[in-house]
């Protein structure tokens, strides 16, 4: 036998049997093996050579020419009939005719071993050995030709068994032992079959027992399986029997070992007598079974093949195989060793054993992204790619993009804070310190539900009527003096386009007015402002407006509302609903305390001595006071001198005007002012922050900026870009504009609601958009892009004006944003190709053909339908197919040439270029109109 180790196919190889059965197998035992490949040790080897041995010593067959087997088969017929009803036991069956299966049956082994008379046999049937007839060691010695058994058995090689057992071997032995050589030619005519009623023959007393079965009185106890001299007895993982290796037996038999003996192999090395684990030979007649006596010095295992080697040329002494098959061999295991081992070694560099948490910022490089992670840039540039963006190792990426590409390689980022030197300058609010402050309300509604006439009335102002178009296009901020407290007031404009500005209105407020009129009932932008109100957390009261209108129902708005959760207090809810009228002044001060009521509840406090924080609400460039910022003052108090950080710009304070034009010195918490002296104009909802120095402010603004340009780069460079998506783009009419609006707010609404106007047809870009007015800078940038500028609430000064005359720029200027959308798609319709659409005029039957020399073709019509005209194109038609299509050469009507026929007259007429016009054709005359393209 070798030493070392085996794989899974050489040793199935050596027991001849596949390597699917010799897993299965170990599954059984308990050995855990993967594939074939798997290498098992020597002991384990050992083990499966003596499990099979062991399994076909204990059904070995009896002599077939017992005298006693005709006169049992009435006993042993039920003990067949029942064998089916036996729980089913794993056996491994291995393709091929003659190749033996291994059956492992435990409870027959214990009948075997018992001494059990034949008139019990039918109710030992579960624990009886099978009762296929076994055939001998001698069958598998000297080949037979296949023959059809029924129940066979499979032959026993013998084991060499240490010494110490023979004493326990019966002294009947010899006896019984001596006709053994002359037995194995008796029993090769294995097709007749007087082996079935082997069950029913007396019980083998003279069978050893099996290792770890106590001995019963008068059975000498047998060792277990050794499959060479030296090695200890090993008990089996089968419920510690020990299972005898199979030989193989004649075709139509179960065994696993195949049925390919050498033929130089001696009968005798199938079952040496004198072993413990050979079978023994029966005596003749109804007497006990007795053991063998053990074989003679010269018959030592040595002179014939050991039990666990098989055939000569396939044990453990079997000779070397072939080098090519062992280098094939080799290949194959290496190649399956790399296969496996492939996928650990490609994961190894890119997923670390630990996940990492990493911080990075909001905009960063690809090449600090991968430092961060360390790791190569190209594999991030590759990861990038595979994500569908193409980028360089300096280009900038988003954090959300540097997240997804961290997760890749196993990281956690985290965005920290951009600002963290602004956050070093927030102080923290003491308890004591807090005192109360004005509420902040913002009204909102759809538009001309009469939000801004109810503050007008509210302060005693008429800022509706200085609006253009009568509706409200920025976000304005008022005070408002009740019962000598201040209300804070923020008017949102109405329309669809400037959501931002509703939604900024009621993230800066402590209470949300929802303005409904009565005659009009919930609208689209009434949802979107309830929506605003609960997004940010802030309670809702409802004024229902309008109600001296005699169409008003504000029983009607108050079901609406039912439906968004809003349900009046009148009705059992919990929300407030005011009637009220912003021209009679009706339920105004009721609302206003509501307002104080809710405000109240709320306990709204903030801490006056301390640096300022407030919020961009609008911003606006003017022309004498430079960049202006709407301001709502959040906590602290703001004066003029300060020095702020608004967004990406900064400046110091020179001016704080209040909602009515009043210069003031400072603001305290819920107080909107104007503040002027910022280097730019900052962009809406932008944080305000008061610093210590100028130096400070300018690096903190500096580093916004920056950042924000890389964003708005890192967002036009990082788009995905493929052939399809080129050639899709080719075909499509882009009209580009620059915008120009005197508030921030305003050029924000603008861009978001034109580009809400692209259609599959016609895109609109917004290449720029500024606050102020229109610059030569801006007519340039139009020029250059073939853009059209809008201004809105702002105009040209006559340079501009001539520069963009010289340039051919169209300029355009609005007041009211509905002109915008309207003339917009008017100049989008016109980029759109006209529709050319065919009109038929009438048809003409063909009554008859004149061939005229010189000229051509005549034919005589009758018109059936519409008109024929000179002009008109025609197609001929012969039995509704069309053969020609072209313009008419004449129309004749008698001898006079005439512009049309109509419908019931005869004419003659002649088709240019087409002759073969025959009787009964139809020629249908149609024309074509060119109609302008309309958006969809």
């Amino acid at each position: 036998m070798a030493t070392g180790k085996l794989r899974i196919f050489e040793l199935a190889k050596e027991l001849q049997i596949s390597s699917k059965d010799l897993m299965a197998l170990f599954g059984k035992l308990g050995v855990e093996v993967k594939n074939h490949m798997s290498v098992v040790d020597d002991h384990i080897a050992d083990l499966v050579r003596g499990v099979l041995l062991g399994k076909a010593r204990l059904v070995a067959p009896p002599p077939p020419a017992a005298p006693a087997a005709p006169a049992k088969p009435a006993v042993v017929a039920p003990a067949v009939a029942k064998k089916p009803a036996l729980p089913p036991k794993p056996r491994l069956d291995v393709a091929g005719a003659g190749i033996p299966t291994l059956k492992p049956v435990p409870a027959s082994r214990h009948t075997a071993a018992e001494p059990v008379v034949a008139e019990t046999a039918p109710a030992s049937t579960p624990e009886a050995p099978p009762a296929e007839p076994q055939t001998p060691a001698a069958v598998a010695a000297v080949p037979a030709p296949p023959v059809e058994v029924p129940e066979p058995a499979p032959s026993v090689e013998p084991v060499a068994a240490p010494k110490a057992a023979a004493p326990n071997v019966s002294p009947a032995a010899p006896a019984a032992a001596a006709p053994a050589p002359a037995a194995p030619p008796k029993l090769k005519p294995v097709p007749s079959r007087p082996q079935p009623p082997r069950s029913g023959l007396p019980p083998r007393v003279g069978m050893p027992p099996r290792p770890g079965v106590p001995p019963r009185p008068g059975v000498a106890p047998r060792p277990g399986v050794a499959p060479r001299p030296g090695l200890p007895p090993r008990p089996s993982l089968y419920g510690g029997e020990g299972i005898p290796r199979l030989r193989p037996v004649p075709q139509g038999q179960s065994s696993i070992l195949p049925p390919k003996p050498k033929p130089q192999q001696p009968a005798g090395a199938h079952a040496r007598p004198g072993q413990p684990g050979a079978p023994v030979r029966p005596h003749r007649g109804n007497g006990p079974f007795i053991a063998k006596p053990p074989m003679p010095p010269s018959a030592s295992p040595a002179a014939a093949p050991t039990p666990s080697s098989g055939a000569p040329a396939k044990g453990r002494g079997r000779d070397r195989e072939d080098s090519l098959s062992k280098r094939d061999r080799e290949k194959e295991a290496l190649l399956d060793k790399n296969r496996r081992q492939r996928p650990h070694r490609e994961a190894a560099p890119q997923i670390p054993v630990q996940l990492r948490a990493i911080e990075i910022p909001d905009l960063l490089s690809v090449q600090e992204l991968a430092a961060a992670m360390s790791i190569a840039a190209k594999d991030v540039i590759k990861e990038l790619m595979k994500m569908g963006t193409m980028a360089t190792i300096n280009q900038n990426i988003g954090s959300d993009v540097a997240q997804q590409v961290a997760r890749k390689f196993g990281f956690e980022a985290t965005v920290k804070e951009a600002d963290e030197e602004v956050a070093l300058y927030q102080e923290e609010d003491q308890p004591g310190a807090l005192s109360a402050r004005p509420p902040v309300v913002t009204v909102l509604g759809h538009v001309d539900h009469g939000k801004t006439s109810l503050l007008d009335k509210v302060r005693q102002a008429n800022v509706a009527a200085g609006e253009a178009g009568g509706i409200t296009q920025r976000i304005g901020a008022y005070t408002v003096e009740k019962d000598h407290r201040t209300i804070t007031f923020i008017d949102t404009p109405g329309h669809e386009a400037f959501t931002a500005m509703r939604a900024r209105g009621a993230k800066g407020a402590d209470v949300a007015i929802l303005v409904v009129a009565a005659d009009d009932g919930v609208m689209p932008q009434t949802i979107e402002a309830i929506s605003h109100a609960k997004a940010a957390n802030v309670p809702i009261v409802v004024a229902i407006n309008k109600i001296d209108k005699p169409d008003a129902q504000p029983e009607r708005v108050m079901q609406q509302l039912t439906e968004f959760e809003l349900q009046a207090v009148e009705w059992g809810g919990k929300t407030e609903m005011k009637r009220v009228s912003a021209k009679t002044g009706e339920g105004i001060d009721e609302l206003l305390e509501t307002v104080l009521l809710e405000a109240d509840l709320l306990e709204l406090k903030a801490n006056k001595n301390r640096r300022a924080t407030g919020v961009v609400l609008e911003s606006a460039l003017d022309r004498g006071r430079g960049a202006v910022a709407t301001v709502l003052v959040q906590n602290g108090t703001l004066r003029v001198g300060d020095v702020v950080v608004v967004g990406s710009t900064w400046g110091k304070v020179r001016a704080l005007i209040d909602d009515r034009g009043h210069n003031v010195k400072k603001a305290g918490p819920s107080i909107p002012v104007q503040v002027m002296g910022l280097s730019d104009v900052p962009a809406a909802s932008d944080t305000l922050t008061v610093v210590t120095d100028e130096r400070v402010a300018r690096e903190i603004a500096s580093k916004r900026g920056q950042r924000r340009r890389d964003t708005r780069i890192a967002a036009t460079g990082s788009a995905r870009v493929s052939l399809e998506t080129f050639m899709q783009q080719e075909g499509e009419k882009i009209l580009n504009l620059v915008v120009k609006a005197d508030g921030q707010g305003s050029v924000e609404a603008l861009r978001a609601r034109l580009e809400q106007l692209s259609t599959d047809d016609v895109k609109i870009r917004v290449i720029y958009g500024g606050v102020g007015g229109i610059t030569p800078n801006d007519v340039n940038l139009a020029s250059a892009s073939n853009a059209v500028v809008i201004g809105f609430n702002v105009r040209p000064d006559e340079t501009v004006k001539r520069l963009a005359e010289s340039e051919s720029v169209d300029l355009r200027f609005y007041q009211v944003i509905y002109d915008v959308e309207d003339d917009l798609k008017k100049a989008m319709a016109g980029m759109l190709e006209p529709i050319t659409r065919e009109v038929t005029l009438g048809r003409a039957e063909v009554r008859e053909v004149f061939k005229v020399s010189k000229v051509g073709t005549i034919v005589g019509c009758y018109v059936q339908s519409g008109k024929i005209t000179r002009n008109a194109k025609v197609r001929v038609l012969r039995d509704s197919v069309v053969v020609f299509d072209g313009a008419l050469e004449s129309l004749r009507r008698f001898k006079d040439d005439v512009k049309e026929v109509a419908e019931g007259y005869e004419c003659g007429l002649q088709v240019a270029k087409f002759q073969d016009i025959k009787q009964g054709d139809v020629i249908e005359a149609y024309t074509t109109e060119t109609v302008a393209a309309t958006l969809a």
